[in-house]
């Protein structure tokens, strides 16, 4: 907006959303997901995950199911949050994890479970 001040940022779609038409498929086998649906479900995922505006999800998960892609995408969204993605965090000491979380300021993570 400041190097062109007249041309704002605004989108307009080439045809109406449907809310109720197929929004996403995750995985090969997933049912599709209605525009509806995905939001219903990323603002329950973003409760469940206690994310209130403006916070900050470290997300070690990968984008091939639900739950990878409501942490590290949707459920911020939905709340007016933000990702810190992070690969191969599982591969970092515990003193490197409060690192990155404090660096980053981190206020609630996503991981796979150990084992």
């Amino acid at each position: 907006a400041v190097e062109v001040p007249a041309q704002g940022d605004r989108f307009a779609p080439f045809a109406p959303v449907d809310p109720a038409a197929p929004a996403l498929v995750v995985g090969t086998d997933g049912p599709a997901l209605s525009g509806t649906e995905v939001v219903e479900r990323a603002r329950a995922d973003a409760a469940r995950r206690g994310l209130e505006p403006g916070a900050r999800l470290l997300s070690s998960l990968p984008y091939d199911t639900w739950d990878g892609l409501s942490a590290g995408l949707l459920a911020p969204l939905a709340t007016g949050g933000s990702v810190v993605l992070c690969r191969n965090l599982d591969r970092l000491s515990p003193a490197e994890v409060d690192q990155r979380r404090a660096t980053e300021r981190v206020t609630a993570m996503a991981t796979a479970p150990a084992g």
